[in-house]
């Protein structure tokens, strides 16, 4: 103990110490330089001219009070340069202007001829791109700062730092459609030492948006960061520190109660001309947006060849495609039953294409001719997590480390889908099928909204076309049609304690009287041997306190009182936070089968479609002696 008392007070100095005496750091945190995108200074002077205006610019407009925050365009299309610079909340107007003078020179050293950028600071955040980057949320890459040290009291520190990071999310997303979006606080961490925190949002993103993205920047912490002394995660469009030392301005921590509002996005040059498809390219704004022509479609698929059909179900079936420009798409023919009319059709489509998330396979656009009706979605290589848990070959690749991001990457997604997208989704046919992999096996949920797409009423209430799956379907939705939330908990419920024990739920059976895999759960953990559920390729790289956890959280997924399960947005806390203490789950319902589908009930539309990702990597390099940086890159 004293000798943590000793760091905790060392650092305290040091970081107190800095403040008062030193300058802002010309050394970038880290940079981001995507090496896709690159330009010839001698070919392409106009988007290199572009570029020098719109950096200029942003060294001019730091010198006047904007909430620290500004955004702007320079150039056309095809050559325009959309740019935006963010200076913590905190950070004078002479200050920030110096950080952003000093980003705008390096970032044209660090990322030589790129087309797009972004540079981080201490005090200041700075971005280009060719593409239109403004009010959408970009969490493609995390930068992760830690001080290696870690805590020593970790149960106590977890509670503490949790508390701290919900009061700031709170804060900082209730400024609305306004203001810096920033809070920073102080919590009373012992009688000695006080834990500070801060989190900032770009403020042209929504409140929503604004807390999602921070909310994916603590459920970072937990795998990064646990217990350590001092960490911050660093997206594009926000960021969250905390540190057992005062790093900001507390005086100057919480946003004033009518800040103003953000410097709009204007223009360095005239408007383009009618003609041009300068922004529309870029903005999911219209359904036109969004079209695409049927015999574009048609070449793509190969004219729909059996050899390309990679899925299919009760909402249709699954192509992969390759467009003209490389580009590979899944695209999803969709049966002949739809019923909805073009425009209904279209514009629950430029709804859905809308909700977009890391954790979601994003959708691209539609295509409609005639009776045909097509989905078009980005083509996600490692195919899904049936694919590879219900093989006895292939589940050895999923280690329990996968299998644990596999459980927070779902539901991650589906809180987005429940509570932070524009609308409520709920998903109805949550199955493994549906949980695509990337290149690196993070989450991509697929077939959300289609429910809404394909003309079946989406609002809480009862149905009598049940869509879903056998074996995933909460009681009150297969037997009564009843859905809810609640119905995509218990269906997440049964998603764990497949990753768990390797088996599959609808064909699942055991010679000691547990027809169906939730029985067979029950059983275990009544009996006080819930680890011998647990898929035996797993016995060497499990954490037992983290399989116990999800085999508990699975079972308060799928008890059969609707009320008693939980939100996703609780279960998100619950595998993120091992300070919440968890309720004792009820038996679940018991659903009498013989081990085959045979008893699946008439009118189920079950959608059994693989729509497959582009690749993303991952790095990590060494910061300084007591703190790391990790660095790590999601495909958009």
């Amino acid at each position: 103990m004293p000798s943590f008392k000793i760091s905790i007070a060392l650092l305290y100095f040091l970081g107190l110490l800095s403040l008062l005496t030193t300058k802002i750091s010309s050394q970038p945190l880290s940079n981001h330089c995507p090496n896709t995108t690159t330009y010839s200074t001698t070919l392409n002077t106009t988007f290199h001219s572009n570029l020098n205006l719109l950096l200029s610019n942003f060294s001019t407009n730091a010198t006047t009070p904007n909430n620290g925050f500004y955004n702007t365009t320079a150039g056309r299309s095809p050559n325009a340069v959309y740019g935006l610079f963010l200076c913590r909340g905190d950070v004078a107007t002479d200050k920030c202007h110096t950080c952003v003078r000093d980003a705008s020179q390096e970032i044209l050293q660090l990322c030589a001829n790129r087309t797009e950028a972004t540079v981080w600071y201490d005090e200041c955040l700075l971005r280009y791109s060719h593409r239109n980057i403004f009010s959408s949320m970009d969490t493609s890459i995390a930068f992760i700062l830690i001080n290696t040290q870690n805590v020593t009291e970790p149960v106590r520190f977890r509670q503490v730092l949790g508390n701290t990071m919900d009061e700031l999310v709170t804060r900082a997303v209730s400024a609305g459609g306004s203001g810096k979006k920033f809070a920073g606080t102080v919590s009373n961490y012992s009688s000695f030492q006080k834990l500070y925190g801060l989190v900032q949002c770009t403020p042209d993103l929504s409140s929503d948006v604004c807390n999602t993205c921070l909310r994916d920047a603590i459920a970072r912490l937990p795998s990064c960061c646990d217990i350590k002394l001092g960490a911050r995660v660093l997206f594009p469009s926000c960021n969250i520190r905390y540190e057992f030392y005062p790093f900001f301005n507390l005086t100057a921590s919480t946003p004033p109660a009518s800040a103003p509002v953000p410097a709009p996005v204007l223009p360095l040059s005239p408007p383009a001309p009618p003609v041009s498809t300068s922004k529309a390219a870029d903005d999911i704004t219209t359904v036109q947006s969004l079209s695409y022509d049927f015999a574009t479609v048609e070449a793509a698929t190969n004219n729909f060849s059996p050899a390309n059909k990679i899925g299919e179900g009760g909402f249709g079936t699954v192509y992969k495609g390759t467009l003209p420009s490389g580009q590979e798409i899944a695209v999803k023919r969709l049966s002949t039953s739809s019923q909805q009319g073009a425009e209904e059709f279209k514009n629950e489509v430029l709804v859905v294409a809308k909700l977009q998330h890391r954790n979601l396979v994003r959708l691209l656009g539609f295509c409609l001719e005639g009776e045909e009706k097509i989905l078009i979605y980005e083509f996600v290589p490692n195919k899904s997590l049936d694919y590879f848990l219900f093989d006895s070959v292939k589940q050895v690749l999923l280690d329990w480390s996968k299998r644990y991001k596999i459980i927070g990457g779902i539901a991650r997604g589906i809180l987005y889908l429940h509570e932070d997208s524009r609308l409520r989704i709920i998903h109805r046919d949550l199955k493994a099928s549906n949980i695509l992999l990337d290149k690196d096996m993070n989450v991509k949920i697929s077939d959300f909204g289609m429910a809404k797409i394909f003309g079946v009423d989406q609002t809480q209430g009862n149905t009598s076309r049940i869509v879903g799956t056998y074996g995933y379907m909460s009681p009150e939705y297969a037997m009564h049609g009843d859905f809810s939330v609640k119905s995509d908990v218990f269906s997440f419920g049964v998603l764990i304690l497949e990753i768990i024990t390797g088996k599959k739920n609808s064909n699942f059976y055991q010679s000691d009287g547990a027809g169906d895999l939730l029985s067979y759960a029950w059983k275990h953990w009544r009996d006080g041997t819930p680890m011998e559920l647990m898929d035996p390729t797993l016995a060497d790289s499990h954490s037992r306190n983290e399989v116990l956890r999800c085999i508990h959280i699975g079972l308060l997924c799928v008890q059969e009182d609707v009320d008693a399960r939980p939100s996703m947005a609780s279960l998100v806390i619950m595998l993120n936070s091992y300070s919440v203490t968890l309720q004792v789950p009820q038996h679940p319902p018991i659903f009498g089968h013989s081990g085959t589908d045979s008893s699946i009930p008439k009118g189920l539309e079950s959608d059994q479609c693989t729509s497959q990702s582009v690749q993303s990597t991952s790095q990590s390099v060494q910061w300084s002696l007591n703190e790391a940086s990790i660095t790590e890159l999601h495909p958009r």
